[in-house]
């Protein structure tokens, strides 16, 4: 687990000292993985390229902005009593926030540069997937969004997490009980599952079965949708094993909630695109 991998200079002006952290560059990278793919599908459907950095752009911009809001709303209390800490703070981003704000602001650009929306999104599901799979692994290196404590050979623990994997906090920040096997065990700090590895690798092979399936026919947007539901029900199933402190209904957590939405959509999406094909040949 490296959360810092250096400090700039402190001579350099302003922005001396500062820490370069994992999630940063990790997110960078996430953008710029997605930048890439979208490329390569803009060229397969006779697109200008380049103009997949427009779109990264606007996802940068209502990622960042979106995924703030949402933390911001999740914690109001608490922003109430720092507001400038909270809206500044490294930490806090939380992606379906981030998404839905992207999602609109990426809309606005498709229809601003004159792409085919249905054809754009296509192109825009394998990269979303694939760039999800790269900021995750951004959030196992600083220790975030870890889960549940375990005793099993998967279990990791993060000494120096954000927070740290430590009994006290996760009874009283998650209102888990740890099993006192466990503390015997290992100590004060438990090893837990790591959600943020089994999202990498559960994306990543969404990713790959998404790009193997690209371009075989199916209406416009299909392959969209194919990516909603499969996006929210992997996770749909990890928020299980997460530590999380939001399980309210039916001890499901807001992601899940939200995750079930976009299975619903994606699924009478793909449904809705497959009959609209279908009854043209019968059409005609």
């Amino acid at each position: 687990m490296y959360p810092i991998i250096f400090e700039l200079p402190t001579w350099i002006p302003i922005i001396g000292g500062a820490a370069i952290t994992s999630f940063g560059v990790f997110m960078l990278l996430s953008f710029l993985t997605g930048g890439y793919v979208i490329r390569a599908g803009l060229r397969e459907i006779r697109e200008d390229p380049e103009k997949a950095w427009d779109l990264v752009f606007m996802g940068v911009v209502g990622g960042i902005v979106g995924a703030r809001l949402y933390y911001v709303l999740l914690n109001f209390p608490r922003f109430l009593e720092n507001p400038a800490g909270m809206l500044f703070a490294r930490g806090g981003l939380v992606w379906y926030g981030g998404f839905l704000l992207a999602a609109a602001l990426v809309v606005w650009e498709v229809r601003r540069q004159k792409l085919p929306l249905g054809k754009t999104a296509d192109v825009i599901a394998p990269a979303l997937a694939l760039a999800y799979a790269v900021g995750r692994l951004g959030c196992f290196f600083v220790g975030d969004d870890w889960g549940r404590p375990t005793g099993s050979w998967v279990g990791i623990a993060f000494p120096r997490g954000t927070p740290p994997t430590r009994v006290d906090i996760i009874e009283r920040d998650f209102g888990i009980t740890v099993d006192p096997e466990l503390i015997e065990r290992y100590g004060q700090i438990v090893p837990v599952h790591p959600t943020q590895l089994y999202e990498v690798g559960l994306s990543t092979l969404i990713f790959f079965l998404l790009w193997r399936i690209r371009g075989r026919g199916r209406p416009a947007g299909w392959l969209f949708m194919l990516w909603l539901s499969l996006a929210g029900a992997e996770r749909f199933l990890v928020e299980f094993l997460r530590a999380k402190d939001d399980r309210f209904l039916a001890n499901l957590t807001v992601a899940q909630l939200i995750s079930l939405g976009l299975v619903t959509v994606g699924v009478m999406g793909m449904l809705r695109l497959s009959r609209t094909k279908s009854a043209k040949p019968a059409r005609a």
